[in-house]
């Protein structure tokens, strides 16, 4: 029984498009009430992972306008968001708590165009 489990487990990972395309990822780390990288280089025509790492005791809320994206990171945890896929450009970001800390995602295109 344990073994019919864990190979229809492993049959849903290979079919999740989302585990099996290998989307690239990056980290944001939040610390000293600064984001870090400032500026967060992720490729054109490609979902990326983005990890939001909140090091600081008080929370963040990561919010972007240009990304449609909003979420509170609470303090010592981290949290995660899906982009793209993206055109290439800049697209800012902020803590909405803090309008002074504020970051840049650039999208590079991709190798070759």
């Amino acid at each position: 029984m344990r073994l019919l489990i864990s190979l229809l487990a492993g049959a849903a990972l290979l079919n999740n498009p989302v585990l099996a395309a290998g989307e690239p990822e990056t980290t944001l780390v939040i610390d000293h009430q600064k984001f870090s990288p400032a500026q967060l280089y992720i490729p054109a025509a490609s979902r990326t992972k983005i990890i939001i790492r909140n090091q600081d005791a008080v929370p963040v809320e990561f919010e972007s306008y240009d990304l449609s994206r909003e979420i509170v990171v609470p303090g010592h945890s981290e949290t995660s968001i899906y982009v793209g896929p993206l055109e290439p450009g800049s697209y800012q970001f902020f803590n909405d708590f803090d309008h002074d800390m504020q970051g840049t995602v650039i999208v590079k295109p991709a190798r070759g165009n």
